[in-house]
């Protein structure tokens, strides 16, 4: 089992590439299947920073014609969310009468996800839908529903393939989990 040192924190090998791989296989098959026949081009919005190596994962699996745009929330400092979501870089481009893709890295309490359905609401998005690669279902008790899930995972601070420990560790292929 690998492991890697990132600040203060040693992590081990939790999900390796081939099984993220295999799960964006999975969740890309279920967005084709539902966006195969449309007429419009439905907006892909990629949550930053965490979602981009999912984000250019999922994107290369699309069969539909589709339009890129990002957008950058914060709500970690270290191991631990602050409850708080702050916007630090708004859309970059109108989603009015779209229809909005969300894809987030990774789902715990849930408060990101009721920020990000807000903002969609408030910019006049037609319908937005969330796609994430990982759920932590111990901890999300919110009553928005999740369309498209890669994984779900133990409760566990886990980096790499975009997660991070104070912005360290998003380019590891693999996903590692605190080696405590």
């Amino acid at each position: 089992m690998e492991k890697v040192t990132l600040k203060d924190k040693t992590f081990k090998t939790f999900i390796p590439y081939e099984k993220i791989s295999a799960a964006i296989d999975d969740v890309a098959a279920k967005i084709n299947s539902d966006f195969r026949n449309c007429d419009d081009v439905p907006v892909l919005l990629c949550v930053l920073n965490g979602s981009i190596m999912f984000m250019a994962e999922l994107m290369k699996r699309l069969t539909f014609p589709l339009e890129v745009v990002s957008l950058k929330l914060t709500s970690y400092e270290g191991t631990n969310t602050t409850g708080k979501v702050k916007q630090a870089m708004g859309l970059t481009a109108d989603i009015s009468g779209r229809r909005v893709i969300i894809v987030e890295d990774i789902v715990d309490s849930g408060n990101t996800i009721v920020e990000l359905k807000r903002i969609m609401e408030e910019r006049g998005a037609a319908e937005s839908r969330i796609c994430t690669m990982l759920l932590k279902p111990d901890a999300y008790r919110k009553d928005i529903r999740l369309d498209y899930v890669a994984m779900d995972i133990p409760n566990d601070f886990i980096v790499g393939f975009g997660l991070d420990y104070d912005e360290l560790g998003r380019n590891l292929k693999d996903i590692y989990v605190l080696d405590e």
